[in-house]
């Protein structure tokens, strides 16, 4: 065997062990949310949380508006959908949604004017809006460009007033970056002026990285006043964000810190990056046996919602199956029993034994430089890990058919073109992932994968 070659023992090492041919080869669909097209909308009312401050009602499923749709123009680029948007909103509005978050930083900057065109055809009190101050880029931190973009977003959203703003992603950089932000130039003060005068409604953050930032932020609540925080919660990040990504924190810790101060949690990342929507068929199983009538994601969506102090649960609803799944998923809410819990903690568990790239398909990575769709190639290799069976050594596949599915399943995933194989390791992607990913090494790893399983046979 040459010493390039990948032998089929392991091939499922990298796959890991017990992965089964439908792991393999997987369907290539770039859903967050991968529930049946059957599934009816809602058989009920929306399920509503109170804001504490306000007293108004929030439906418990939020429109994140990270993943609208898109289509490809006459000139052969890809923009959003507006048609199908305002279809989704509409769809959302009739059921009972009412709280869309978007963002200047989503949909390559255009997903705050797809929102706003879709919803400015409803009441203006009929939906709350959230919106960031996403100045990631250092020259964005002046005070100018800073005030600029919140008024901006004004702009696109079509409306005189924020009932969400948010600082975004604070606990990417470090303390430093939140004081460079937020603090020094004085746009701190400055949105605390806009919600004092009422153009912001109410005034929170949603975090991400290092918890130093999480905590000093929570320090000065007396001071700030925070009216809600956005976090990452799923069933596996409750208890294991640390095993998913060293540097997160655990969801269990972040809501505690929270509801014990009465502070509103808005929860993104139900499915852990569609993660939670595409077990393997081990876990589907058990999950279907509890609940044969719903989907693998509602679960996920359903232990999102439970904790009383959750204001809302986001979901990336790019396709119309989706959001009648999560309809009817919340319109009630039925909370996770004791008894459920302890199973997906069991899940959990398991599914952390595969080795996936902790992605969430945010595509703050994006555009690349040179064109690779990084969450998408990411999407691929994580959707193959994760359908696998339940590593228990009992059963191999054939490696053949198996390394054929695979590559196979990768070009219809991801266009050659916009491959790993093409990164040049610039870099430019990593300091915009809010996972703290190793892009470019991740990369190349899923690369010399790919490549031994063109190169190799059976061994």
């Amino acid at each position: 065997m040459k010493q390039n070659e990948i032998t089929r023992r392991g091939f499922l090492k990298y796959l890991g062990a017990g992965a089964t041919l439908a792991a393999i080869g997987c369907k290539a669909t770039d859903s967050d949310n991968a529930a049946p097209t059957h599934v009816a909308a809602g058989t009920g009312e929306m399920t509503t949380r109170t804001n504490p401050k306000t007293g108004q009602k929030v439906s418990l499923l939020g429109y994140g508006c990270m993943r609208w749709p898109t289509i490809t123009n006459a000139d052969g680029e890809e923009v959003i959908d507006q048609e199908m948007v305002n279809r989704l909103v509409d769809t959302a509005i009739a059921g009972g949604v009412n709280y869309f978050d978007t963002s200047p930083a989503y949909c390559k900057g255009f997903s705050e004017r797809a929102t706003g065109i879709a919803l400015a055809r409803h009441p203006r009190d009929s939906y709350f809006i959230a919106t960031k101050l996403s100045n990631f880029a250092p020259e964005t931190w002046s005070r100018e460009r800073s005030i600029e973009m919140y008024r901006n977003s004004l702009k696109e959203l079509q409306t005189d007033h924020i009932d969400y703003m948010l600082l975004h992603g604070i606990g990417m950089g470090g303390m430093e970056a939140f004081n460079g932000r937020y603090i020094d130039n004085g746009i701190l003060d400055f949105l605390i002026a806009e919600r004092e005068a009422g153009r912001i409604k109410n005034l929170g953050f949603s975090y991400h990285g290092d918890v130093e930032v999480f905590d000093h932020l929570l320090s000065q609540h007396d001071k700030y006043k925070w009216d809600f925080v956005q976090i990452q919660l799923n069933y596996i990040d409750w208890l294991h964000a640390k095993e998913v990504n060293p540097r997160n924190t655990n969801a269990e810790y972040l809501y505690n810190e929270l509801h014990r101060r009465n502070i509103p949690a808005v929860i993104m990342e139900p499915l852990l990056g569609g993660r939670l929507a595409s077990l393997n068929n081990n876990l589907v199983g058990r999950l279907k046996q509890r609940r044969p009538d719903d989907s693998v994601a509602s679960w996920a969506f359903r232990y999102a919602g439970s904790p009383e102090g959750v204001l809302t649960v986001l979901s990336g609803m790019t396709y119309m199956e989706h959001l009648e799944d999560n309809l009817r998923t919340y319109s009630p809410l039925d909370p996770i029993s004791p008894e459920e819990d302890r199973l997906l903690q069991d899940v959990a568990k398991i599914t952390l034994t595969y080795p996936t790239v902790p992605c969430t398909d945010c595509k703050y990575c994006m555009p690349c430089p040179i064109g690779l769709n990084i969450p998408a190639i990411f999407a691929h290799y994580n959707r193959c890990i994760n359908e696998g069976n339940v590593p228990s050594g009992s059963r191999d596949p054939d490696y053949e058919k198996a390394r054929r599915a695979y590559l196979v399943g990768y070009d219809r995933a991801v266009p050659r073109e916009r491959q790993a194989s093409h990164c040049i390791n610039c870099g430019v992607c990593e300091p915009h992932c809010p996972q703290g990913i190793h892009i470019p090494e991740r990369l190349a790893a899923i690369d010399n994968i790919v490549e031994q399983l063109k190169q190799n046979t059976m061994s």
